[in-house]
């Protein structure tokens, strides 16, 4: 080289030095995670910079005497200068905080907005949060809000209850797409298991009915889950990135891998994802309240041992043999953003399972026997193909618009067997989900903006049901649990939200929402039922809702939220079709004139800030539940009885018959004590009854809280917490539950129960963290609300998670 070229290099190396010098790395000071969106500035605001996705920010722009003023909404606030930054090598750690400044929320319209603007109660779950609970389904991720109550009717499950509504009144919502589907029925639902909680990245639950943005079933609430996004390069640098996590637990013998893979360019990335769960039978805690020292004990069960079912007593009665089952879930997603304004998102999701025992039916017992040798669901398989495009170049029409198109395809069956018997009885439903949203937003003023969209819903479904005999393999058709012939709903609706902040201490948001829903069903083969009917056909149903809230903050520390809303839920294909689901001396026909149920609901909300170092966060509410939709006596041809399965038997069909009211509140305290401890708490009580048959409603779990101790320091985080239920007497159960005599004590309630809890996760460094925890310390046995299954034992959970 020449002397020229040295000199070149050598200035090259210098200004390399100084510009490494002019940045500033901003990172957790517990997971030692880079933090994006921090923001740095001046007193006077004349010096800026913000942290990229690396964390990294430029200091260029600031000089050497600046005190510098780092902010960002999840963590405490500091000053510091720029020799100081220098001197801890340009790398600055900050603290958590517990009473969280700005927050965003996205659920309310669809767009980011400030959560001190939102007067609906949201609770949000964050990545970190999920990492650090370590969920081993996304069932068990509600659970750990402290704020959803989740039964169980088997281990492969979780049917979320919110405000006293649970299954196809909750709705399920992942990257902007509706789950509910056709078939969502009234009874326990576990659907919501078939999504990975390894990559969800934020969960957001609203609370009370969402049906101005999300349309049908948002009648308790909404369950919004966003998963991992394909990142971009940023800096001029490609992204590369892998993320690995492998878990065991001692309760099931659980086996969790997991790896996803980002790479992306300036243009273009991908994302893959994949997650593997092995469960073994569940073992369930040892230590019982004398009262109830035989509950959920597993003491026999059913075993097919030499061509005959013969009944096979429990070593160990704490262990619930046949809930055991496996899992796999992929998901990959493309990005390809060609310009500034463009965005486009491509998403596949795949899940699939072992077939799943229905833990709470094998433990039925009819005269003194267990009544079935089998009862499982088949493989539940779940594929989703979305494609997202967000175009963000202002004009007179809107400032930016999204449009989502996802399919999807659903297949689940239930396969049955009674003690003895040689026929195994298999229903299979295929369902076909295809969705259309457009949504736009608007800045009208400095005050005030709109949020408007379309919707378009269409779902299929076909059923088909055969007898085999488990020794000879041949098949012969039976009933099915809906149509043979096909079926089909489709919805489609338009809505519109309107923001204003009146002044600095009142924002107003208002909603409308109109939808027009259609269902129709074909019955191919009649020979089963025999009915005057072949076709099944609703008139067509609309439904109009309304909200208005007000949010009031006179001043830093307080927030008052008031909401009145209108909700609705359409009737489906199991609320209408399934015609085959009749019990001993009764059938169900399809009533034509079913039109929607609706709720009116009313809330309030306190928020409380103390010092910026505590906060008290407090609802209460009323639901009114009209026209609700209940079985009632029926005439079909002027008949109140037809002749069924060889037998005369009354008729009967699903009518808006049956009105209600829920109420409740909840309460949440937050304080940090000290530097390193907070202090967290979260209590929830409901109630609710069928005015109509003046009778308690089904899903309104009794008193449940949790409360916590964190500290977290340098690199290390452990809490001590306890969860809790109160107890739920026979009298206080409805009906339906009420003759579940298998689910509960011997006395039919649902006993009170606490748990003792620690969990810890260590950052060895920017790469390794490790989690440890030991659950239900005390091994209690106890079992929640409603559940077939009893809640895990004294368990060991270790995991460990890299980051390369």
């Amino acid at each position: 080289m020449t002397n020229k070229q040295w000199l070149s290099l050598l200035i090259l190396i210098i200004i390399a030095f100084f510009a490494k010098g002019q940045e500033v790395k901003i990172i957790d000071k517990t997971t030692l995670q880079p933090i994006e969106n921090v923001c740095l500035f001046t007193q006077e605001k004349n010096r800026t910079a913000i942290t990229n996705k690396h964390g990294i920010a430029k200091l260029s722009d600031f000089k050497e005497n600046d005190e510098i003023i780092v902010r960002h909404p999840f963590f405490k606030i500091i000053q510091i200068s720029l020799k100081d930054i220098k001197a801890q090598n340009n790398i600055i750690k900050l603290d958590e905080t517990a009473i969280k400044l700005d927050e965003v929320v996205i659920s309310t319209t669809k767009w980011k907005q400030l959560k001190k603007e939102v007067p609906n109660k949201i609770v949000s779950i964050s990545e970190k949060k999920i990492q650090f609970e370590n969920p081993q389904t996304t069932a068990d991720l509600l659970n750990t809000s402290n704020e959803v109550f989740v039964q169980k009717s088997q281990m492969g499950g979780g049917s979320p209850m919110i405000r006293g509504f649970a299954s196809n009144s909750v709705l399920l919502v992942i990257d902007g797409v509706r789950m509910n589907n056709a078939i969502y029925r009234s009874g326990n639902l576990q659907n919501v298991i078939t999504l990975d909680p390894n990559v969800i990245e934020n969960t957001e639950v609203i609370f009370g009915t969402g049906s101005i943005i999300y349309g049908s079933d948002a009648l308790g609430g909404v369950m919004n889950f966003r998963t991992k996004k394909a990142k971009l390069a940023s800096n001029g640098k490609n992204v590369l990135k892998t993320n690995a996590l492998l878990r065991y637990s001692t309760a099931n013998h659980e086996n969790t891998i997991h790896v996803d893979f980002n790479y992306g360019t300036k243009k273009f990335s991908t994302l893959t994802s994949i997650s593997y769960s092995n469960f073994d039978d569940l073992k369930t805690g040892s230590k019982r309240k004398s009262k109830y020292s035989e509950f959920g004990k597993r003491t026999e069960y059913v075993d097919f041992i030499n061509g005959k079912d013969t009944i096979i007593k429990n070593e160990d009665e704490n262990l619930q043999v046949y809930s055991g089952y496996h899992q796999l879930n992929l998901m990959q997603k493309f990005r390809f953003k060609p310009s500034k304004y463009l965005d486009l998102n491509y998403a596949f999701h795949y899940s699939t399972s072992s077939d799943i025992p229905r833990y709470d039916r094998l433990t039925q017992y009819k005269d003194g026997s267990l009544k079935y040798a089998e009862w499982y669901y088949g493989p539940q398989k779940w594929m989703m193909n979305s494609l997202n495009i967000k175009y963000s170049k202002k004009n007179i029409i809107f400032d930016d618009v999204k449009m989502i198109i996802a399919i999807q395809d659903i297949e689940e069956s239930r396969c049955d067997r009674t003690f003895q018997q040689t026929d195994l009885r298999i229903r299979t439903e295929n369902v076909n989900v295809y969705t259309a949203n457009f949504d736009f937003d608007k800045r009208i003023n400095k005050k005030s903006s709109i949020y408007y969209g379309l919707e378009a819903v269409y779902n299929t479904v076909n059923s088909n049901a055969v007898k085999k005999n488990i020794y000879s393999g041949e098949s012969v058709a039976t009933a099915s649990r809906y149509p043979d012939g096909g079926s089909y709903t489709q919805a489609y609706s338009a809505y519109s939200n309107l923001k204003t902040n009146i002044s600095k201490h009142f924002t107003l948001l208002s909603g409308v929402r109109y939808s027009y829903m259609t269902l129709y069903g074909k019955i191919d083969d009649n020979s089963f039922y025999n009915f005057p009917f072949t076709e099944i056909e609703l008139n067509p149903s609309s439904a109009f809702n309304g909200s208005l809230g007000l949010v009031y903050r006179p001043n830093e520390e307080w927030q008052l939220n008031y909401n009145l809303s209108s909700g609705f839920r359409a009737p489906n294909v199991d609320d209408v079709a399934k015609v085959f689901d009749s019990e001993p001396g009764n059938v169900i026909v399809p009533n034509k004139n079913l039109k929607p149920e609706n709720v009116y609901n009313v809330d309030f909300g306190v928020i409380k800030k103390i010092n910026k170092i505590a906060k008290i966060e407090g609802s209460v509410f009323y639901t009114y539940l009209i026209d609700a939709m209940v079985r009632r006596d029926f005439r079909i041809d002027g008949k109140d009885s037809i002749m069924y399965d060889g037998e005369m038997s009354k008729v009967q069909a699903v009518q808006n018959a049956g009105e209600a009211f829920i109420v409740g509140g909840s309460i949440t305290i937050t304080a940090e004590l000290s530097k390193h401890f907070v202090f967290t708490s979260h209590l929830t009580y409901t109630k609710g009854k069928d005015i109509t048959e003046n009778i308690p409603i089904r899903h309104v779990p009794p008193f449940f809280g949790s409360t916590r101790i964190s500290y977290k320091t340098n690199s290390l985080r452990i809490d001590f917490y306890s969860n809790y239920n109160g107890s739920k007497d026979f009298k206080d159960m409805s009906p339906s539950e009420q003759s579940k005599d298998y689910l509960y004590a011997s006395d039919g309630s649902t006993p009170a129960w606490l748990t003792l809890n620690l969990k810890g996760s260590y950052q060895l460094n920017q790469k390794i963290q490790f989690n440890l925890g030991l659950e239900n310390i005390l091994d209690v046995h106890y079992r929640p609300y409603s559940s077939g299954i009893s809640a895990p034992g004294r368990n060991i959970s270790f995991a460990i998670r890299a980051t390369i």
